[in-house]
């Protein structure tokens, strides 16, 4: 297991952010960015969580509505990883998978294109 303070892991993800091509962070809309330290009980190894409407499902009814929250979650990924290298590799696969959940992208096609 890696020690990292939630700061800089906090960073790890604002750095994963910065990475991802402006010309999609710019379709990106109404969506928040969280770091928390665990997931729900029920679900001790999830990494990242996606919490909203993807953009292929909004319609013209998506209106006032709260932002879509992604929420990345540093216990476990600090438990899969054993250098800082593996933290910030992991940190940015699952900052692209939960951005790939708003604009629609389901699982399957997500381990298909090696962001399981």
């Amino acid at each position: 297991m890696l020690e990292m303070s939630r700061e800089a892991f906090e960073e790890l993800v604002g750095e994963a952010l910065d990475r991802v091509p402006p010309e999609l962070t710019r379709l990106m809309d109404n969506v928040a960015v969280f770091v928390e330290d665990e997931p729900d009980a029920a679900t001790p190894d999830l990494l990242g969580l996606y919490e909203g409407t993807p953009l292929t499902e909004r319609g013209e009814w998506y209106a006032g509505v709260l932002p879509d929250r992604i929420t990345i979650y540093r216990g476990p990924t600090l438990r899969m990883c054993t250098s800082r290298e593996q933290a910030v590799a992991e940190t940015e696969i699952t900052v692209v998978h939960e951005i790939a959940h708003h604009f629609g992208i389901d699982d399957a096609r997500l381990h298909a294109l090696g962001y399981a």
